[in-house]
């Protein structure tokens, strides 16, 4: 990694306006990145063939998903599985190289199984599984087995809404008092496979689920100073809220930099479908404490309780997801109902920042140098794991910015 830069590195001044155009990241620069992206993740799709990678790098390479539970080496096990297909129908969409599409296909077949065989489905992150692995397809080629498939997943995600609650539990077996009335942060984006699934079939019971879903993290896993909790538990018979805690940041009342990131792109999202205005002012609430609190190089370090000068690991997975936020918070902000260009721009500007910074000083010095496209991320350091690694999100929303910095058009499959 290369000594930290200010935050202007890669970055330049656009053509100028009344009100001064945001910088934005050359876009020679972009393209650079997004080559270098796509070479690797075709050397792994050659290395892995049907297998899974693990979740995070050990030494900046990827080893295959160690069997566990009775699962082979390699298997579609776990929540981070879809990224590796997601990054895979980015690349088709931006190359039209049937070798992507192909790769995905096989992945998509892979996942229709898995929800038909119903393996390690107790889990919210239905929704980060099946947008990505099985929505995509559906919307980009018509496929009606992976539509199929959606459904079927978004019906599985339902059974895991609490009344009286209006949560849907993010963990464990429904009847596990540990996780019982618990949801986290990381569910709002999970929330888009219930609103694609209402307006392919129009039953409103999935878009009541959002709405209920999203309106208690807005209430309760923001707190009153804009900071969010990791989790939260709500007594699933009475619906009272209990407590939040954290399972992957520095404290229960710290500030997980990933949590705060996905709350970011997610209420910012929901808004979108909801069209709730609280929402939208939850992903501002998200996105202006995130920034406020950024060191000097604009990449968190793993929880927001650090700051320039602490000796902690940095979590370029969280900047990644964040830089995909505030791309939709400034998308929101140019065509809702709420417009207000102004904060749209300077949302979108640091974006661009973060970007920079991110492509400068967190990516490999070349394709070949690692198998993950982003470096130093960190997936949960209270449990040592993934560590300064390269993680599979990183890796897919890493893309993910980079295409939206690109492509301004594109559309995100959540």
């Amino acid at each position: 990694m290369t000594s930290l830069p200010g935050t202007d590195l890669g970055v330049r001044a656009g053509a100028t306006s009344a009100a001064g155009a945001p910088p934005v990241v050359d876009a020679a620069v972009i393209e650079a990145a997004i080559g270098a992206a796509l070479s690797t993740l075709r050397r792994n799709i050659q290395t892995f063939g049907p297998n899974y990678p693990d979740d995070t790098t050990r030494g900046d390479r990827y080893p295959i998903r160690p069997a566990a539970g009775g699962f082979p080496a390699g298997a579609n096990r776990g929540w981070t599985t879809s990224f590796w297909p997601g990054m895979m129908w980015i690349a088709w969409e931006i190359t039209g190289d049937a070798f992507f599409r192909d790769a995905a296909l096989a992945h998509a077949a892979d996942f229709a199984r898995r929800i038909r065989d119903e393996d390690d489905l107790d889990t919210h992150d239905l929704g980060f599984l099946y947008s990505l692995a099985s929505v995509a397809p559906s919307r980009l080629l018509g496929d009606e087995d992976a539509r199929q498939t959606a459904l079927s997943a978004a019906d599985h995600l339902m059974r895991r809404f609490l009344e009286p609650a209006g949560i849907i539990q993010a963990w464990g077996d429904l009847s596990d008092p540990a996780q019982r009335g618990r949801t986290i942060v990381d569910s709002l984006m999970n929330m888009p496979l219930l609103t694609w699934a209402g307006e392919q079939t129009g039953e409103e019971r999935f878009a009541d689920a959002v709405r209920r879903h999203t309106t208690q993290l807005r209430t309760h896993i923001l707190r009153d100073d804009d900071t969010t909790f990791h989790t939260f538990y709500w007594d699933p018979e009475t619906g009272e809220p209990l407590r939040g805690a954290t399972e992957q940041g520095a404290f229960d009342d710290s500030c997980w930099a990933r949590g705060q990131a996905w709350g970011i792109y997610g209420f910012a999202m929901n808004h979108r479908a909801t069209g709730d205005p609280a929402l939208l002012d939850a992903s501002r609430r998200c996105a202006e404490r995130f920034l406020s609190h950024l060191p000097s190089d604009r990449v968190p370090f793993w929880d927001m309780v650090y700051t320039d000068g602490a000796d902690a690991p940095r979590d370029s997975s969280s900047a990644a997801i964040a830089v995909s936020g505030l791309f939709e918070l400034a998308g929101v902000l140019d065509e809702g109902a709420e417009t207000d260009p102004d904060a749209a721009s300077r949302y979108r500007a640091a974006a661009h920042e973060i970007l920079a910074s991110l492509i400068e000083n967190y990516t490999p010095e070349s394709p070949e140098a690692a198998d993950a496209v982003l470096l130093h991320s960190v997936y949960d350091l209270p449990k040592s794991v993934g560590v300064d690694e390269g993680t599979l999100w990183g890796d897919y929303f890493y893309l993910e910015a980079l295409v939206r910095a690109a492509r301004p058009d594109w559309k995100p499959y959540w």
